[in-house]
């Protein structure tokens, strides 16, 4: 029998891929395990793998590198040796496939292989025809620099001498809608498509020149990039979908910074920063106060075990908020912990990591300290229950418990909490733990785990 090749969901809110490419080529015979195609998901682009065996059939409907899919559509099918594929597998695909054709962009019907997918779906937004871009990167790779200068370049709309009433024979319905959201009558525009049909690209164009008209100040309009949007749709879920409370307090974190010192002067050939070893002190935490590292299923809250202790960390990179995940924190030797952050951190900043590699935290840490910033009010990643906001650390005069002032590194600890799954009071004495933890740092690492 056929067995369907579909787009898988790489991330728990995601509704739609972006393909990439095959990597196997039709005729080909599949094992289970094989890599098939490349797929960029919410924020990753990742091989997906064969999950059966059989010969690799391509529809002639099958999907062009750049198009956009729905999750579970039909991009293949695997057939057993000399098995045809059926009929009714060759017809248009159905809703809930690949978004048709001709409301795709024009850079995604003949798409350029000397783009990256992160620059493919930048010619997308910005409406520009990778064919007619030439490229200044290596090997005359086309750059974001050479597709914003390419929008740039298109950015006269072409206006209809005649204005003919637009119905929607004559306007692709991607078209309609942008038309709606950019305040644009479609029937001031000459489509370029098929018979004069307007598209999403010629919206697109003529939405940039009436924001060049209007902001003549010295004002710019900016496309939200695909990853920028995934960004902006999980932080709307996170607000919608909980109710936030940030609590916030200082620890005195002369110990932290005494104790990261030594792991300086000790030769290590790795310094842990200061969030590994916050991350694994506030994993032991997390394993008093479980609460707080719950996720909710509907009406059930479900408490993580030991070996599910994994932490998300906030990673500011060029293409935005990026949340690795550090697995088993809580068994993990620090050393090795920090070896694996430094590799993650630097995984999400090249835009490498997959789909996996960003599932399954049960708590996240977000570290503004570096930027200078004391206290901020840390978003949810859902569907987790809390984050933790790493303030800057600062050296301050403090009392000390005979009244004499000393002067201390003090850092502030911002913690949001959905407040439907956890109180005040449990939410505020997991804080205070986590404080403890920081004040006196190398008795309870000796002691975890």
């Amino acid at each position: 029998m056929a067995f369907e090749i579909t787009i898988p969901r790489l991330g728990w809110s995601m509704e739609e891929g972006t393909f990439v490419a095959w990597l196997r080529k039709e005729g080909d015979r599949i094992e289970s395990g094989d890599v098939l195609f490349e797929l960029e998901g919410e924020k990753a682009l990742q091989e997906i793998e064969a999950l059966d065996d059989g010969v690799l059939k391509i529809p002639a409907n099958g999907p062009q590198p750049g198009a956009v899919l729905k999750v579970g559509a039909v991009i293949g099918y695997l057939l057993a040796e000399g098995e045809v594929l059926p009929q009714a597998a060759c017809a248009p695909l159905a809703a809930g496939g690949p978004v048709a054709r001709e409301e795709v962009s024009a850079a995604t019907e003949d798409i350029y292989a000397g783009a990256s997918p992160s620059v493919r779906r930048l010619a997308r937004e910005l409406a520009v025809d990778l064919k007619t871009v030439r490229g200044t990167g290596t090997h005359a790779r086309i750059t974001d620099d050479d597709v914003r200068l390419a929008a740039r370049r298109n950015s006269e709309p072409v206006v209809a001498r005649t204005m003919p009433h637009v119905t929607k024979n004559t306007a692709t319905p991607r078209a309609r809608r942008a038309a709606r959201l950019a305040g644009i009558d479609p029937a001031t525009l000459h489509g370029t498509g098929r018979d004069g049909r307007i598209r999403e690209r010629d919206v697109a164009l003529a939405a940039k020149a009436l924001s060049t008209s209007v902001h003549n100040s010295g004002g710019q309009r900016m496309v939200m990039s695909g990853r920028r949007k995934v960004i902006a749709d999980r932080l709307t879920a996170s607000h919608q979908q909980t109710v936030p409370v940030t609590l916030t307090s200082q620890a005195d974190a002369t110990n932290l910074v005494s104790l990261r010192e030594q792991f300086r002067t000790s030769g290590e050939s790795l310094l842990p920063a200061f969030h590994d070893i916050i991350a694994k002190l506030v994993a032991g935490c997390l394993q008093q106060h479980r609460q707080l590292a719950s996720r909710r299923d509907h009406d059930t809250i479900v408490l993580p075990s030991d070996t599910e202790m994994h932490i998300g960390l906030a990673v500011d990179t060029p293409e935005g908020l990026i949340v690795p995940v550090l697995r088993n924190v809580l068994k993990e030797p620090l050393l090795r912990l920090a070896v694996e952050s430094s590799r993650m951190i630097a995984k999400a900043r090249e835009g490498r990591l997959s789909a996996a590699e960003m599932q399954d935290a049960v708590f996240s840490i977000t570290n503004l300290g570096s930027f200078g910033i004391d206290a901020f009010t840390p978003v949810i990643n859902l569907p987790e229950t809390a984050i933790l906001g790493l303030g800057a650390i600062r050296k301050q005069p403090v009392a000390g418990s005979d009244n004499r002032i000393e002067v201390r590194s003090i850092m502030t600890l911002s913690l949001t909490f959905d407040h439907r799954t956890v109180d005040g009071a449990p939410a505020a004495r997991f804080l205070q733990a986590v404080v403890a933890a920081i004040e006196n740092p190398a008795a309870r690492l000796l002691t975890s785990g």
